[in-house]
């Protein structure tokens, strides 16, 4: 099963998630159930960003597959931290 990465934003919020959100759901929709989440770029992420990468790793999860993050920059990962998904997400 091949691992697609997804490229985040620099700014992951409302605007951003609604085309994450699709993005991901036309992958999922034609097989793809494993996604990297290359963060290298991204400096934010609001609740509506993570909600988004929440859902989307339960519906990769109930078809076998995985979300992994990859590049975590200190803000970001702070978010991770407090909101506990460090212990959801592989973080690579």
């Amino acid at each position: 099963m091949s691992e697609i990465t997804i490229k985040m934003p620099e700014m992951f919020s409302v605007e951003e998630a609604s085309d994450f959100r699709e993005k991901v759901k036309e992958y999922i929709d034609k097989g793809t159930y494993s996604f990297v989440l290359d963060f290298s770029t991204c400096a934010f992420i609001d609740s509506t960003g993570l909600g988004v990468i929440v859902s989307s790793y339960k519906k990769c999860v109930e078809n076998g597959g995985t979300i992994k993050l990859q590049s975590l920059n200190a803000n970001v990962r702070k978010i991770f931290e407090l909101t506990r998904l460090t212990h959801v997400f592989e973080i690579l």
